[in-house]
């Protein structure tokens, strides 16, 4: 599970596209020019990392669309993407076939080339999934295999020795080793995708907060052929307006809200989960070298705790997995009653916790005792102590759960019915390792877009 510290530097974008729809508010990157009063071809609902990769890649694809990105927050890539782990997967853990692994390991030769073509700053620094006991090593070798299946680069099985030559702190009888895993600073790539929108003549908006989607009509002049005198209105709670031909949505923690403004089933439910991480003491950094996992359990949810480097030097430990009690609950004591009351009232939920109530109250006390955390780090890397770590930054997860308690494990994409449904398309479950995928699902969603919306080809 992959989240990203609530301390991240705050992104900002400095160009005159980006522009603050509320003047009466702190202003957006920028300034506070109002919306075009023609209507756009396009609007991107969501300015996360892949509503910028998909109006990015649009807008290259597509020279002469008109394309808005509308955020609700006064910055770009405020939630997930700015509270991701930073790691560059390979797609070793998804199933064959799945969206997940083929995006991923496209997603992962896109970004090291855009990483290097662009000047942002990467590590290929590798990461071993070690196996501690003999019973987990039936697991590792499926995952090997299933890495191998789904194409990951330079995906290798090592002994205990070779482990302790990588990471000479670690201890396993066994790992699997995958040097092309990587690590980089997500804002900062999706900083870069908004440059290129804005340089490709996309519009920006921040402070725009959709609450409401609304058919109306007007003469065509739009450049996207099709039912061009239909209008998409995007709406605020400040009366505030933007129209569009079309519409997608990439709304990350309230994706299935959003969606459901147009018609569309509201499942699956998003239910945030909180991801808490530790912070390794930073004369003890040493203790790591790259990227530590465990052998993943099926009859868990989640991935479960591993060793992160990151960018800075630092290296953070976790992080666990906690029902949170609001959709932007960074913090334990946060509480937001729509959330918690959609939430505990959601029939998956309710069955998810009946298949999982062991596993959440061992995260939960987890949670609560930083000793117990620690012990579960000791498994891997003995010589780590409770006084070399601290508490650390904090991630909520959109994981999609569907009605009857499964968690929706691949991506999932969606539009409604009728005149407006049909006129907007929806990414409705897009968790990790969408960051690394964030190139190769943009184009997915062009190509669905152009299908969609009769969008002219290339």
């Amino acid at each position: 599970m992959a989240f990203s510290s609530r301390s991240s530097k705050k992104l900002l974008l400095r160009s005159k596209a980006v522009r603050s729809l509320y003047p009466g508010r702190a202003p957006g990157p920028i300034d506070g020019h109002p919306p075009r009063l023609n209507p756009y071809d396009l609007a991107v609902v969501g300015g996360g990392i892949i509503g910028l990769a998909t109006a990015r890649e649009i807008a290259r694809r597509y020279p002469g669309v008109c394309i808005a990105v509308v955020e609700k927050e006064k910055d770009l890539a405020s939630h997930q993407t700015g509270h991701n782990s930073g790691v560059i997967h390979t797609g070793i853990y998804y199933a064959p076939g799945s969206l997940k692994a083929k995006l991923c390991v496209r997603g992962a030769d896109m970004i090291y080339d855009y990483c290097r073509r662009m000047q942002i700053p990467y590590k290929m620094c590798g990461k071993v999934i070690v196996a501690v006991e003999a019973e987990e090593l039936p697991r590792l070798r499926q995952l090997f295999e299933r890495g191998k299946e789904n194409g990951v680069r330079d995906l290798r099985m090592i002994g205990g020795a070779e482990l302790r030559e990588l990471e000479p702190h670690c201890r396993g009888i066994q790992a699997i080793h995958s040097p092309y895993t990587g690590i980089v600073d997500w804002a900062q790539v999706a900083r870069s995708y908004a440059e290129d929108f804005r340089t490709a003549g996309g519009d920006i908006y921040t402070n725009f907060e959709v609450e409401g989607f609304k058919v109306e009509e007007q003469p065509s002049t739009g450049r996207i052929a099709g039912k061009s005198d239909v209008l998409i209105q995007l709406q605020t709670r400040d009366k505030l307006t933007l129209s569009s031909r079309h519409v997608i949505t990439c709304c990350g923690l309230h994706s299935d809200r959003v969606a459901g403004l147009s018609g569309c089933s509201p499942e699956p439910r998003v239910v945030p989960f909180r991801g808490e991480y530790l912070v390794l003491r930073g004369d003890r950094c040493h203790l790591v070298r790259g990227n530590i996992y465990p052998v993943p359990d099926p009859k868990f949810p989640f991935l479960g705790v591993h060793f992160t480097p990151r960018m800075d030097g630092s290296v953070w430990l976790g992080p666990n997995a906690i029902l949170a009690f609001s959709r932007e609950g960074y913090r334990f004591t946060d509480f937001q009653w729509r959330d918690f009351k959609e939430t505990m009232g959601f029939r998956g939920l309710r069955k998810l916790v009946m298949k999982y109530w062991r596993y959440g109250s061992v995260e939960m006390y987890r949670s609560l005792f930083m000793a117990a955390q620690v012990k579960q780090l000791q498994k891997y890397i003995p010589e780590i102590h409770p006084e070399d770590i601290s508490r650390g930054p904090t991630g909520v997860r959109a994981q999609a759960v569907d009605g009857d308690g499964n968690l929706v494990d691949d991506f999932v994409f969606d539009h409604g019915e009728g005149e407006m449904g049909g006129r907007m398309l929806h990414v409705r479950n897009a968790p990790s390792p969408a960051a690394t995928s964030s190139l190769a699902i943009a184009e997915v969603v062009a190509d669905k877009a152009q299908e969609l919306f009769g969008m002219p080809r290339r």
